[in-house]
């Protein structure tokens, strides 16, 4: 490659872009084509995240006083200036992450009626109150904001994962850090450069990138930090979780899935294979709550995975800029090698490749990262295939001979992030709103979740109090309980 100088971008501490104390750079690619590069991002180093959380704390004690209607101000702000720049951002993150382009215009807009929401929030920090056993003694419980936050983004989702930590962070009357994945940084540059812009003061949002290896555990080990918001591998969560442990660190969790769709006793399959198909491939399957299992019971098996392998068979990969292409490419090629692992393992233990199962490398895909959407039959439920993550454009279909031995399959895994259930039957989708093992359950429809709903898992999918939705003033806030007596 030859030489040249790409756009250098910075931390942000203190309400300043300030170069790490390494002078240290790494590039980041396209995904869809490697040889362009977005742009080269500091290597910071743990100086850096000290500075970040000491200017953190100090704007803590002056945010957490200012009135919530005026902390709500500040994010309507930046939701309109979000608004105003939803297709620039939205091109950003589809050349920095990789997914088709209208994907990443649905996400900024979602994040758009997300960061409303959250703003609506700050006037109902509620708390309660409550009659005493004494005379003239008022009982109540208030919200007290937690103190400087952690927040820790993926790289699957890089505009709505950090809004969904700074917003109800800055809510509340924390502050933040924020660590986003390595690899799709520049989104989270842009955020802040348009939190910058609404004048919040200096220090109540901080950015810091770099190596998650070398900064993430002493960001999380800090003892000024008092809250850990995380989403990525439960690998990684479970690490987070032992170093929070040792200073009693909040912490929140949005970590890994098996995601299981049940079929049984439904006629509309045609509705359901698109439901499972998009819900599957959508951002190349990169996805916490993808489906990722079909169970489906005898009698509708055959038709439909018929329906679905078709569906598969016409999708269309390349550039996520190309408005007509479904699918985009893998973040990188470890995703890609450890695809064709897991379908290599799945094949000899006795599954069958009835659609994709190849990366593609000629011709237009031969600079991405591109791996063909893949369906595999005749799972066997003890396979590892069928409990473990993939996170890639990977489906199995798994046949159950009773509705009961579904719901046990749906539950035969470490996971329990997100379920579906697609039937006619009300029993069938009664039962499983009870018995399945999943902090979220959808009936009759794929696996999207809404931006006023607590987002949320439960096993290995989850630790901590729910996101999004009214559950976000749970982990940003501490009760606080008054006992006054005026007489």
């Amino acid at each position: 490659m030859e030489n040249k100088t790409f756009t250098q971008y910075n931390n942000f501490i203190n309400g300043e872009w300030t170069e790490s104390i390494s002078k240290k750079y790494y590039s980041v690619s396209n995904p869809s084509n490697y040889s362009e590069i977005i742009g080269e991002f500091p290597l910071s180093e743990k100086e850096d995240l000290k500075r970040a959380i000491e200017h953190a704390q100090e704007a803590f004690l002056l945010w957490r006083k200012t009135q919530a209607k005026k902390r709500a101000e500040y994010i309507y702000k930046f939701s309109q200036e979000l608004e105003n720049n939803i297709n620039y951002l939205a091109e950003i993150l589809c050349k920095e992450q990789g997914k088709p382009i209208k994907e990443a215009i649905s996400e900024v807009t979602r994040a758009v009626r997300e960061s409303r929401f959250i703003a609506s929030e700050a006037e109902r920090l509620d708390g309660v109150t409550l009659p005493s056993d004494r005379i003239g003694v008022e009982n109540k419980s208030i919200r007290s904001p937690i103190g400087v936050v952690a927040a820790i983004t993926p790289w699957n989702f890089p505009v709505l994962s950090p809004i969904r930590k700074i917003l109800p962070a800055i809510m509340a009357g924390c502050t933040v850090v924020l660590k986003p994945a390595s690899e799709t940084p520049l989104t989270s540059v842009i955020i802040t450069e348009i939190l910058e812009k609404t004048n919040i003061p200096k220090g109540v949002v901080n950015l810091t990138i770099g190596k998650g290896s070398t900064i993430g555990n002493y960001l999380v080990g800090h003892p000024l930090v008092k809250g850990v918001s995380f989403t990525g591998s439960t690998s990684v969560g479970h690490k987070i979780n032992e170093i929070a442990a040792k200073d009693f660190t909040k912490v929140q969790l949005e970590m890994g899935g098996k995601n299981p769709a049940v079929v049984g006793k439904c006629k509309q399959l045609n509705k359901v294979a698109d439901e499972i198909v998009n819900a599957c491939f959508g951002n190349a399957g990169q996805r916490c709550t993808a489906i990722s299992r079909v169970i489906v019971l005898d009698e509708e098996a055959d038709k439909l995975e018929e329906l679905i392998i078709d569906r598969v068979k016409n999708y269309t990969l390349g550039d996520g800029m190309n408005k007509n292409n479904d699918m985009g490419p893998l973040i990188n090629q470890d995703a890609v090698d450890f695809v064709s692992q897991q379908i290599k393992i799945a094949v000899q233990d006795g599954a069958k490749i009835a659609a994709g199962g190849n990366q593609l490398n000629s011709d237009i895909y031969k600079k991405g990262f591109y791996f063909e959407p893949t369906v595999l039959t005749k799972v066997d439920p003890s396979m590892e295939i069928a409990k473990k993550e993939v996170f890639g454009p990977l489906l199995v279909i798994i046949r159950a001979h009773s509705f009961e031995e579904a719901v046990n399959i749906s539950n035969n895994t470490e996971y329990g992030l997100t379920s579906s259930i697609f039937t006619d039957s009300w029993e069938y989708a009664f039962n499983f709103t009870e018995d399945v093992e999943s902090g979220m359950v959808h009936v009759n429809n794929g696996t999207n979740s809404e931006g006023h709903m607590p987002f949320g898992g439960i096993k290995h999918s989850g630790l901590g109090a729910f996101s999004i939705g009214s559950t976000i003033k749970d982990f940003y806030t501490d009760l606080k309980v008054i006992y006054t007596q005026y007489k």
